[in-house]
């Protein structure tokens, strides 16, 4: 009875009806009305008739917070995968996931618990599917809007024949960079990859460690560019090829007002683990890289080698290989020929099976390094990798640092120089080691070392993991 006058009218909430409700008990029949006797009193001044059964089946647009037993239908946009974690009151590990759901008016978040989380799998569920959702209640989510929790008695069936329902296919729902004009939810957006996509790390709200993909998208004459960025990703669910040019569609996808600090103002992209990406034109297989290597370093402590390379046209690449599969000695200088089985940007990984490698004459025509050397006065070019041949003139500094998110991490400096200028050396976590060796007067060429911003707005050099220290006699 409730639900049928809180659906019929829309300006009243619980609260106030509960106050009706009070009102006729104490006014009219004070003492000898039930809440439901006052109910029907209420529901008679408001002109509503409660002798029909109250709608079962509803928009999501209509549903409310509150709402017990009701059914919507809806396409799916997004499933998240499964999260485990340990309830706070018994310790007793639970299970949960999160569907997307939307229809030709809006959008809902359907909660699946426990046993129900395994629904997507069993039904052999795929975004744009087409769902009824049957016997949930409408509770309310952190952000106050409605949330459709699932539990034990609800189901969830596959509608075969979706000619019957109003909802729009994914394709229908789909808008290009140049249609974005507000913040919104749940999109699919369309877009060419405009700068090298990237993977970071970093502590998510719950405190975990996780990862988040980096890039800008943009129209078709480049005209448009806006940050992109997806986070609490799983590497295996990236494409294997991501590079510069790529056509690309974001499945389940919100537009956010831009930060002015990461970008140009414009609005931007985000994503979460439900974030499918697609290709919007057919990809061109996995190519194969004749590269020479610049600089390398080796990770005992995951078993790979990380180094900078170049291709014919001096592009610089960076490559992460599984030394426990290719057991090669490789140096600097060297000239590789590589089939990556990932390529995200211009990071290229050789790290399974499908992977090959292989060393070549590296004394064919090919560009050598020497473009990236560089004198300290030249120094300017942000994030582009350097060669540099210095003295150190500063004892090393080695200290430890919080970052925002609480994390406690080494980081190391000193001051090098050549005839032209002097400039601040800084490597953070492993690469502080590489810092913390180095000796007054040691003359050293530093390998494949980036150009960053410093503390006060100044030029300093920045060791990645493939940079490479060597001393020069």
């Amino acid at each position: 009875m409730i639900e049928l006058i809180l659906e019929e009218k829309q300006e009243l909430d619980f609260d106030k009806l509960k106050d009706m409700i009070e009102e006729k008990k104490a006014n009219v029949g004070a003492g000898y009305l039930t809440d439901q006797g006052a109910l029907f009193l209420v529901a008679a001044d408001l002109g509503i008739s409660l002798e029909k059964s109250p709608k079962t089946e509803y928009n999501i647009k209509d549903i409310f917070i509150g709402a017990r037993d009701i059914t919507i239908i809806g396409r799916i946009i997004t499933i998240n995968p499964i999260r485990t974690f340990l309830k706070r009151d018994s310790d007793q590990e639970s299970r949960n996931r999160i569907i997307t759901i939307y229809d030709k008016d809006s959008s809902v978040r359907i909660k699946l618990w426990d046993d129900l989380v395994d629904f997507p799998e069993q039904l052999n569920l795929r975004q744009g599917d087409l769902i009824k959702v049957s016997n949930c209640q409408v509770k309310s989510g952190l952000d106050n809007r409605p949330v459709i929790n699932l539990g034990s008695n609800g189901s969830i069936d596959l509608i075969v024949d979706d000619t019957k329902h109003q909802v729009p296919t994914l394709s229908e729902i789909t808008v290009s960079i140049d249609d974005l004009t507000i913040p919104k939810d749940n999109l699919v957006i369309t877009g060419k990859i405009d700068s090298d996509p990237r993977i970071s790390e970093f502590t998510n709200s719950r405190g975990e460690h996780s990862k988040s993909l980096h890039m800008e998208l943009a129209n078709n004459d480049s005209t448009r560019k806006i940050r992109s960025v997806i986070w609490n990703i799983n590497e295996g669910s990236v494409p294997k090829t991501l590079t510069i040019n790529s056509k690309i569609k974001l499945i389940g996808v919100k537009t956010r007002v831009g930060n002015p600090n990461f970008g140009n103002g414009d609005l931007e992209i985000h994503g979460d683990e439900g974030t499918v990406i697609e290709f919007s034109e057919e990809e061109k297989p996995i190519e194969n890289y004749v590269l020479r290597i610049i600089s390398k370093r080796i990770d005992k402590s995951e078993s790979r080698l990380l180094c900078m390379a170049i291709d014919k046209e001096s592009k610089p690449y960076f490559l992460k290989i599984n030394t426990k599969l290719f057991e090669l000695d490789i140096n600097s200088d060297d000239v590789i020929e590589c089939y990556p089985n990932r390529i995200l940007g211009n990071s290229i990984e050789l790290t399974d099976q499908d992977s090959f490698i292989q060393v070549l004459d590296k004394e064919q025509e090919f560009p050598r390094g020497e473009q990236f050397e560089t004198k300290i006065k030249n120094i300017s070019n942000l994030n582009k990798p350097y060669i540099v041949e210095a003295i150190v003139l500063q004892m090393p500094n080695r200290s430890e640092v919080n970052t925002k998110s609480g994390e406690l991490i080494t980081v190391a400096d000193t001051i090098v120089g050549d005839d032209t200028g002097e400039i601040r050396l800084v490597g953070w976590r492993e690469n502080s080691s590489l810092i913390s060796q180095l000796k007054i007067g040691e003359r050293i060429k530093i390998l494949a070392v980036v150009a960053v911003n410093g503390r006060e707005g100044n030029a300093e050099l920045s060791l990645k993991p493939y940079s490479e220290i060597i001393e020069v006699s």
